[in-house]
């Protein structure tokens, strides 16, 4: 399964944020979309996901194009999508709020995706009668992604996982998340953190004004020095 992006603009009213935006992801592989803030990050998430829609361009899902497609027909077809703020339900249990990422799923593979999950994040088995309101910001970034895979998806879209957290914990999600990858789900990563994003993707893109001015592997990335200047401080 792959997830291809060609020649993407959109934007909000009248106002263009990504021109031109191609990309690739993969079945098993992570991919850090890197950027400062405003470069369009989180707009292209969006726009790949169904919320937002797209100006001009193509988005295909394993050949599929999706246009047209609401979040929901996406997620079916195998787009999973962690977004920034988590926006769990806080008053629900972490086994119900990982049941509504099951919603499609036939019923045999329920209990499969809680197996999966609990694997992936022991803690949670551990708290799944706990209100998700009261789990630490790492518990909740873990519940969050989580309840995306609860759905099996093929290409999984994760925004921000370690704002907030501790780089013990950030490190933690991260590590998470190549396992996830090494499981045969393509990731597409967006994150702050970009020298851990960067240790743990096997390539990178960076979007500046909402263009995509770099990509490459990302050990390259990681020494190429406009990315070392502007975003590792070095």
């Amino acid at each position: 399964m792959r997830l291809e992006v060609q020649a993407l603009e959109t934007g909000y009213g009248k106002a263009q944020v990504l021109f031109g935006v191609d990309l690739e992801v993969e079945a098993g592989e992570l991919v850090a979309l890197l950027g400062a803030n405003g470069a369009g990050k989180t707009t292209l998430l969006r726009a790949l996901s169904g919320l937002l829609r797209p100006w001009k361009g193509s988005v295909l899902l394993g050949g599929k194009d999706l246009r047209g497609l609401s979040p929901a027909r996406r997620a079916r077809l195998g787009l999973g999508h962690v977004p920034e703020g988590r926006q769990l339900f806080p008053l629900m249990t972490v086994e119900e709020n990982l049941r509504l990422g099951a919603a499609f799923l036939a019923p045999g593979r329920e209990k499969e995706g809680y197996e999966r999950v609990y694997a992936l994040f022991p803690r949670l088995a551990e708290r799944r009668r706990q209100l998700a309101g009261t789990l630490s910001g790492g518990e909740q970034q873990m519940l969050a992604i989580g309840r995306a895979l609860m759905g099996f998806p093929r290409i999984l879209l994760v925004d921000e996982p370690s704002l907030g957290l501790s780089p013990r914990l950030a490190e933690e999600v991260l590590l998470a998340l190549k396992e996830v990858a090494r499981g045969g789900v393509g990731v597409l990563l967006v994150e702050q953190n970009v020298a851990l994003s960067l240790e743990v993707a096997e390539r990178g893109y960076v979007l500046e004004h909402g263009r995509v001015v770099l990509e490459g592997p990302a050990q390259a990335l990681a020494q190429d020095p406009r990315v070392r200047e502007a975003y590792l401080s070095l």
